[in-house]
C-alpha cells in the first residue's frame, strides 16, 4: 500500500488525525524491518526495556508500564522466557503474582533490539535535524500525556 502524501487531497494533507495515522504505518514498518532478523517484535522491546529499566516488577505492573494487554504480556512473557531473556518465578509477598526478571541474555538482546531501532528512528526521521528530532518527541508525548 502506498501511503505518499503526494497526491492526497488538501484536506486530508492538514489533518493531523490522518497525518498521525500514515506516520504510524511509516514507523510501523521501519521498525517490523529493523526487527525482523531477531525474531523479536515491539512488544518484546516494549517488556525487556521496562524490565531493564525498573527491575523486577509482576507481569500485571509490565503492563500497566507498557500498555500491552495483559493477554499480550503473558503470551509475550512466555515467548521471552522461552529464549532465556527474562525469568518468571512467584512474588514472595503474594504467590498468587508472577515477577519477572531481565537475564543477561535478555540484556544483551535488548542492547541489540536497541541498536536495530536507532536505525530505524534514523529511517523515519531522516528529514529532521536533531532540533526538530527532539520537538517531536516534545509535542508526541506532550499530545499523549493529554
Amino acid at each position: 500500500m502506498d501511503i505518499s502524501h503526494e497526491g492526497a487531497p488538501t484536506r486530508l494533507r492538514a489533518m493531523p488525525t490522518r497525518l498521525v495515522t500514515q506516520v504510524a504505518l511509516v514507523a510501523n514498518r521501519a521498525t517490523d524491518r529493523a526487527l525482523g532478523a531477531t525474531g523479536s517484535r515491539r512488544h518484546h522491546h516494549a517488556l525487556l526495556a521496562a524490565l531493564a529499566e525498573f527491575g523486577p516488577i509482576s507481569q500485571a505492573d509490565l503492563g500497566r508500564r507498557t500498555r500491552i494487554d495483559r493477554s499480550d504480556i503473558v503470551a509475550t512473557v512466555n515467548e521471552l522466557a522461552g529464549r532465556g531473556f527474562v525469568e518468571r518465578g512467584p512474588d514472595h509477598g503474594d504467590r498468587r503474582r508472577k515477577i519477572v526478571t531481565i537475564t543477561a541474555a535478555g540484556t544483551a538482546h535488548l542492547a541489540e533490539l536497541d541498536e536495530r531501532l536507532a536505525v530505524a528512528q534514523d529511517e523515519l526521521l531522516a528529514g529532521l535535524d536533531a532540533a526538530e528530532r527532539a520537538e517531536l518527541v516534545r509535542l508526541l508525548t506532550r499530545i499523549l500525556d493529554r
